[in-house]
């Protein structure tokens, strides 16, 4: 039986992701910061719920000494984190610490204090959860991208290191999800300044919406990540995230970012 661990497993994508591979024979290590709230999964066989903190470097570091010594682990899916959306000059340090130090440095400790165990065994896989906003951006989100291009370009990077000792690195770019993502794990500040394109972006946020994917279709692209043995890097997850990043690629860097930037101006 293999073994997926998995973080920020509470809600949305991590909670269909335990859900998805729990009913299809695999182990599931479940990480959260309050196990307690994650009623769901507890009854479930063959998944074990522990506290994780990706902002704890102290706890991220026994939390995977623990999860070693309950044997095997073959997936470590690195996927808490939020969004963080305002003009630049109206975020807090404070905002822009936590956001860079979830959503990045979470993934980077956490993956760090896996690598020796998967190197001696020499195989594992990392997978991510970055964005279509690590390969395209939005307007009032510029600390939000600065953390998922940096792990798309830290995934790429890493792979080369990692590949030659059977571990592999993926990503997974999922567009909207149906959660509660922009209730709950969304942080936001305004300026006056901004009101347009503030008024704008949360408009079309709604629009998008409507053609986000449920949590479970992206946890099958996770699922497909995880068991197809390609030794692929990117997988862009969810019908808006393709179209948005087939329409960048066909029209290239400059000509997109143009007429993408006109529907929030």
């Amino acid at each position: 039986m293999k073994t997926i661990f998995i973080t920020g497993a509470s809600t949305g994508l991590g909670k269909a992701a335990a859900q998805l591979f729990q009913s299809r024979g695999w182990n599931v290590i479940a990480t959260m910061r309050n196990p307690e709230a994650a009623a769901e999964l507890k009854d479930l066989e063959n998944v074990t719920l522990l506290p994780l903190d990706v902002t704890n470097l102290e706890q991220i570091k026994s939390t995977v000494k623990k999860t070693i010594e309950l044997g095997q682990v073959d997936v470590v899916f690195n996927n808490a984190g939020y969004g963080l959306i305002g003009p630049l000059e109206a975020l807090s340090d404070e905002q822009i610490l936590r956001q860079l130090d979830t959503n990045l440095l979470g993934v980077i400790r956490v993956t760090q204090a896996f690598i020796p165990y998967f190197r001696e065994k020499q195989s594992g896989m990392f997978i991510s959860t970055t964005s279509i906003g690590g390969l395209v951006a939005f307007p009032l989100g510029s600390t939000y991208h600065a953390t998922k291009w940096a792990l798309e370009g830290w995934s790429e990077s890493l792979a080369y290191e990692l590949n030659r000792f059977g571990i592999d690195v993926k990503t997974v770019s999922p567009g909207g999800i149906k959660t509660d993502f922009v209730s709950r794990s969304l942080d936001a500040a305004t300026s006056p300044a901004y009101d347009e394109m503030t008024n704008s972006l949360f408009s079309k946020m709604e629009g998008m919406m409507e053609a986000a994917s449920e949590p479970v279709q992206i946890a099958e692209v996770v699922y497909e990540a995880a068991t197809d043995g390609k030794k692929q890097l990117r997988y862009v997850a969810g019908e808006d995230a393709k179209a948005i990043y087939a329409q960048r690629l066909e029209l290239g860097d400059e000509l997109f970012r143009e007429q993408f930037g006109k529907q929030f101006i």
